[in-house]
């Protein structure tokens, strides 16, 4: 990438469906975790539209009406399906290359993800991307997408206004995100959620391939 100026300091990727090739495979996970508790199974449209919430929030959107104390279980099945399947999971291909020469311009990196701790801590060993983020935040030590604290933290962190953070990911609960912070959006169409609803968040661009992104970031970031 050119040493432009910048006109973002601070660049916020969701992880699932955005830089990670996994929405098919948490989908498939919460079916599962469904079907072993004997509730209805959503289909995979319905199963996907929940990533990027927190993982009890996502369980009760998918199902409705569980008595409260059943979401514990059925978040067990769901990570006992996740975990054992994840080695198989990578980032998309030219992820790796964008987050190199996004750093190379001396941005911020961070992340703002749906997934637990523990779970973001395993997929970065897993891709060997330890030291390429400058900040992470996980739904379960703050609050769940939508709701702005993940960006508002992030911005805190590292001493930059809303006007000069990018949050970019591939669903509505992440453009929802960077609207309730103030900051700008790019919506990624790759992943889990359709192109219309995003388009209805005014992104600054939706990009169809991890190769437009990069070249949006590079002109425009």
């Amino acid at each position: 990438m050119s040493q432009r100026p910048r006109q973002f300091d601070l660049i916020v990727f969701d992880w699932d469906g955005t830089l990670f090739d996994s929405t098919a495979l948490i989908a498939r996970c919460i079916q599962a975790a469904c079907a072993d508790l004997g509730l209805p199974v959503p289909s995979e449209r319905e199963a996907a539209y929940v990533i990027g919430l927190g993982l009890h929030d996502a369980l009760q959107h998918v199902v409705p009406g569980l008595p409260p104390e059943r979401y514990p279980e059925l978040g067990l099945r769901y990570r006992h399906h996740y975990f054992a399947r994840q080695h198989e999971l990578v980032l998309f291909e030219g992820s790796l290359a964008m987050l190199h020469a996004l750093k190379a311009r001396h941005h911020w990196l961070a992340v703002a993800t749906g997934k637990s701790r523990r779970g973001l801590d395993e997929a970065l060993r897993t891709v060997q991307l330890q030291g390429l983020f400058d900040g992470t935040r996980t739904a379960d030590e703050t609050a769940s997408k939508p709701h702005p604290r993940m960006l508002q933290e992030l911005m805190r962190e590292f001493g930059v206004d809303p006007e000069r953070t990018l949050m970019i990911g591939d669903t509505t609960h992440d453009l929802q995100l960077a609207a309730n912070a103030g900051t700008a959006s790019v919506a990624v169409s790759y992943g889990a959620h359709d192109t219309e609803p995003l388009r209805a968040f005014d992104p600054r661009f939706v990009a169809g391939s991890v190769a437009e992104l990069r070249q949006w970031l590079e002109t425009h970031a």
